[in-house]
């Protein structure tokens, strides 16, 4: 029997192994699982929402919202009888995210009945064209004098509705919004009905054609109507850009955020992007400095950007690129590369018209290479050559490519092919993040490569500050242009392409700063785990690529088991200011 001062200490022991054996990450092996406990419920739903809204496809209609709440609600009490807290993490995971997702279907869904109901006065008629649309999925048989009567009966309702809504003051930009696409869910609804019977039905081809032509027209002109009368939510002052996009303001940018795990309000992300372009603003004298130029960085970028390559040989040097640096990664062994990725990822050139939304690479599976065509003007020509010279062009190949965009690709239809909670700070964020690892590891050659990669990093400081004080309502397109040309020396046209694609260009509001806010949850996360020797880099690299896209907290979680609630709300403060080498 032992005496009580070493049991004590065995105790003690035991207890300390214990609680250590939470804080450490999670084992390597569990990493690399293809399921988890809610991997079923998440397939079904997905098949299920799938087969659902293929059936019932009319937008804004009841029966169709009805059937969808109903599927949400099934699914999320399924989920709610599962035993939380006896998961792994990786599964509660799968839990928080798949709840979270329901509960915005739920609240989408209930926003559009409440939009409905209001808009609902202006549809008298709706009914009617949904009970043709839903007889007709089962192919009933109908009679075409009938539904030509209907449809001509139709004809005098629409006009009438029109009239009340032409006589209507502006209407709200969301119940318009919703009006018109209801008005156009109709025009679909009838379309369905006409070209299933029209042509193979004698008596409807006989009787339909022209009342269904005069309805189509009708409703077609009455959802643009709603498109007109929608209220502008703010005079706009001409600022000379030509781009006019929405601001969504702070409230909507706080919600998103928290949607994405992201514990910061988007002044304090503001304040981080102007620390890190404090840090950029320090490398980037020290690479002029060494290129001769003194303390006038614009120079030393003027230098960078008239070193492009002659026309016709940008691909040659793409590939240059790209085979440098994955035989960069494979000499520091960084990442498995699968044989496959390598071998089937290619080139294509970007149209002139798309490069006016993005001016410089996109990538993939398949990398666009944005460079010159024979329609721009010379000033054109010349900004796009400037503009992906290649020393610029060094950081973003293998963001594109390997171990990039690509290679996400590449690995998301391979991995938990279950697990995708599409998130820009997952896909955006992990490309970035290598160009940050690739810096500290000395991938830059030169000075003039610095300069290059330098002008990356803070074009994604920029796109921090420019998007969300845009969205905030505090600058102009035409400001955000200015600045970066001003700040980090973009060719004006190139500017105006990026900030066009911002606002215009169809990406959510967070798109743009997720890329270097995501980048900075890697990195810390990189510093949580590899800097602390508790994984080598090849194994942190590779359990990502193994995790498929969601938010970069809950990929956190799973990498260093960190036990979560059902209703878990990020409080992760991951920025940490880089040192000035």
């Amino acid at each position: 029997m032992l005496s009580p001062k070493p049991l004590l200490a065995s105790v003690v022991l035991a207890f300390l192994c214990f609680t250590t054996a939470f804080a450490q990450p999670a084992p390597i092996n569990s990493l690399y699982r293809q399921t988890s406990d809610v991997h079923h419920l998440m397939t079904n739903y997905a098949a299920d929402r799938g087969s659902l809204t293929r059936f019932y496809v009319i937008e804004n209609s009841p029966e169709r919202r009805q059937r969808l709440e109903q599927l949400s609600n099934d699914y999320l009490q399924q989920l709610q009888k599962m035993d939380f807290d006896k998961m792994p993490v990786d599964s509660q995971v799968d839990y928080v995210l798949f709840q979270r997702n329901l509960k915005v279907d739920l609240e989408e869904l209930a926003t559009e009945a409440k939009e409905v109901a209001q808009t609902q006065a202006w549809f008298p008629f709706a009914n009617q064209i949904y009970a043709l649309e839903k007889t007709r999925r089962r192919g009933a048989s109908v009679s075409g004098e009938q539904i030509a009567s209907e449809l001509n009966a139709l004809s005098k309702e629409i006009w009438e509705a029109r009239k009340v809504v032409e006589k209507l003051d502006k209407i709200e930009p969301a119940l318009a919004e919703r009006a018109a696409g209801t008005a156009t869910g109709l025009k679909s609804a009838l379309r369905s009905v006409f070209e299933f019977y029209n042509s193979y039905d004698p008596n409807f081809t006989w009787w339909v054609p022209e009342p269904y032509k005069k309805v189509d027209t009708l409703l077609a002109s009455y959802a643009s109507l709603f498109t007109k009368k929608a209220k502008v939510v703010a005079p706009k002052k001409d600022d000379g850009s030509g781009i006019d996009g929405v601001a969504v303001g702070r409230a909507e940018l706080i919600r998103q955020l928290e949607f994405e795990f992201i514990s910061y309000t988007p002044e304090q992300l503001i304040e981080i992007a102007n620390k890190e372009f404090a840090w950029c603003d320090r490398e980037l004298l020290k690479a002029s400095r060494e290129m001769g130029f003194g303390d006038d960085w614009k120079k030393a970028q003027e230098k960078v950007k008239n070193s492009m390559v002659p026309v016709g040989k940008q691909p040659e040097m793409i590939l240059r690129l790209y085979n440098e640096s994955v035989s960069f990664l494979k000499q520091k062994d960084l990442i498995t590369i699968p044989p496959i990725a390598e071998e089937t990822w290619r080139m294509a050139m970007m149209s002139a018209e798309r490069q006016k939304f993005s001016p410089f690479f996109l990538g993939g599976e398949t990398i666009l290479i944005s460079y010159p065509t024979e329609a721009m003007s010379h000033e054109d020509k010349l900004m796009s050559m400037r503009g992906n010279n290649p020393h610029f062009s060094r950081a973003t190949v293998h963001h594109e490519l390997i171990a990039g965009h690509h290679l996400q690709g590449f690995m998301n239809n391979r991995y938990k092919t279950y697990r995708r909670f599409r998130t820009p700070f997952w896909t955006e964020g992990w490309a970035l993040y290598w160009e940050m690892i690739l810096w500290d590891m000395n991938f830059p050659q030169s000075p003039e490569d610095r300069v290059g990669m330098l002008f990356w990093r803070m074009h994604r400081c920029a796109r921090i500050i420019f998007s969300l004080n845009y969205h905030l309502g505090q600058w102009t397109p035409q400001q955000c242009i200015d600045f970066l040309v001003d700040r980090v020396g973009h060719e004006r046209a190139n500017a105006e392409g990026e900030v066009r694609r911002s606002f215009v260009g169809g990406y959510p509001p967070l798109y743009q700063l997720a890329y270097m806010t995501g980048a900075f949850q890697f990195y810390a996360l990189k510093k949580e785990l590899v800097d602390t020797k508790k994984m080598t880099y090849k194994q942190f690299h590779d359990a990502i690529m193994q995790q498929n896209s969601m938010p970069v907290d809950m990929v956190r979680a799973i990498m260093t088991n960190k036990k979560l609630s059902r209703d878990y709300k990020s409080d992760w403060k991951f920025y940490v200011p880089p040192v000035l080498k």
